[in-house]
């Protein structure tokens, strides 16, 4: 045990407990009593090391992502980690992904992927502070209403092209300038009768018009306006 404890200390500052990560060695320790071959010649601290420092880099690999990544992902941004270290320490500056990809030996996009996989290790609250006065939460946008107003208007402007010119002036005069009935029909010299009538029918020929071009979101709102 106290071989376990001297292997798990190292990884001890990565975010786990300690306690957790000799438990995970104690399983390796077991494994390797099991396995170990005493007439074999190898001394058994040799044998179980590795055995012990595989059950704790399992665990990392295993519970302590908070998105699953592919192992050779998680592999390679624990290499890009202890490289970028080490050329950090030379140069004093941060290297960048092409200097890692050529010190490591793999293409730059699976460097640059695997940085970006390595961002899933732990994952933070929505109330995270993101500043002196705003949480992450604060960061995240929300569904503009207007953006679906734009598409709907534009799904009515097309069906207005299935009516004739009296027809059109009166959709556009009732429900884009909001003019009253009594304004339209004074306008046109008819009844007020009249242009409900002929609005009822503009209507019902705009709604054929989208049924046959399967717009059903733009029907919704001719109903509605209906």
């Amino acid at each position: 045990m106290p071989l376990v404890r001297a292997l798990a200390r190292p990884y001890g500052g990565r975010g786990e407990d300690l306690d957790d990560l000799v438990q995970a060695g104690s399983v390796g320790l077991v494994k390797a009593i099991d396995r170990f071959d005493p007439y074999a010649g190898t001394r058994f601290v040799a044998f179980a090391s590795p055995n012990i420092t595989g059950e704790i880099k399992r665990h990392f690999r295993d519970h302590c992502w908070s998105i699953h990544v592919p192992r050779s992902v998680q592999e390679l941004d624990a290499k890009i980690s202890r490289e970028s270290a080490q050329m950090a320490q030379k140069s004093g500056r941060k290297p960048g992904v092409e200097e890692l990809a050529k010190r490591l030996g793999v293409p730059e996009r699976q460097v640059a992927d695997a940085m970006i996989g390595g961002q899933g290790y732990r994952s933070l609250s929505l109330d995270h502070p993101a500043g002196e006065t705003r949480e992450a939460l604060d960061l995240f946008g929300a569904d503009d209403a207007a953006y679906a107003a734009v598409d709907r208007r534009s799904l009515v402007m097309d069906a207005i092209s299935a009516l004739d010119d009296r027809e059109r002036e009166m959709v556009v005069l009732r429900y884009f300038d909001e003019q009253l009935q009594r304004e339209i029909a004074d306008r046109f010299g008819i009844s007020q009768m009249q242009v409900s009538r002929i609005l009822a029918s503009a209507l019902e020929k705009m709604h054929d018009y989208l049924a046959a071009a399967s717009e059903p979101a733009a029907i919704e709102t001719l109903a509605l306006a209906a």
